[in-house]
């Protein structure tokens, strides 16, 4: 709470890094969105996380980029990326400074996409469609976001589902819980 008295809403204006990112993804959003429209999908499969594009035709550059890419068949999905980037993002990186903000910020969305190629290499049923599904979203990024803000500031609140109050640390379980149930399904950012 200020030091009047009653409610903050979010962590204030966006710091240099998360400002960047964000207009980087909303960049990259509005290019393969016009693209989809005319009926290209040529980004998705150029700059998308595909584990066999990645081994047949050696896309080593797409653990990286995928990380700005969004379905450009719909909003939700950038909308709540960057929303959780603004919320999370802006407390870390004047926390810790630009530098090392965008370095875990990458280590932790370059990372999930590592663990997404690992996954699709595993011999079960539940993962072999991995290998041939497209992955895009900055949705890695951000989990490792809410998992540091959860550690650093445990008792924050925040309104899970925008309607319920839960101290961060609690949030954090829950929605990690939802993302793995989710993925579990096979809904994880695929196109």
């Amino acid at each position: 709470m200020p030091a009047g008295g009653g409610v903050v809403i979010g962590p204030g204006p966006m710091t240099p890094a998360v400002r960047a990112l964000v207009y980087l993804n909303a960049g990259v959003f509005f290019v393969s969105f016009v693209l989809a429209m005319s009926g290209n999908e040529t980004i998705l499969t150029f700059l998308g996380l595909k584990p066999q594009l990645i081994f047949e035709q050696f896309y080593i550059w797409t653990p990286v980029t995928y990380l700005f890419l969004h379905d450009p068949t719909g909003f939700g999905h950038i909308l709540f990326n960057m929303l959780a980037l603004w919320m999370f993002g802006v407390d870390l990186e004047r926390r810790w400074g630009t530098r090392a903000f965008l370095r875990y910020y990458f280590v932790t969305g370059i990372g999930a996409g590592v663990g997404t190629v690992l996954v699709s290499l595993l011999p079960f049923e539940a993962t072999r469609g991995t290998y041939y599904a497209t992955t895009v979203g900055a949705s890695g990024a951000i989990y490792g976001l809410l998992l540091a803000w959860a550690l650093l500031f445990p008792a924050r609140q925040i309104l899970f589902m925008f309607i319920f109050p839960l101290p961060a640390r609690v949030a954090a379980l829950l929605m990690a819980g939802m993302a793995f149930l989710s993925a579990a399904s096979g809904r994880n950012g695929s196109v």
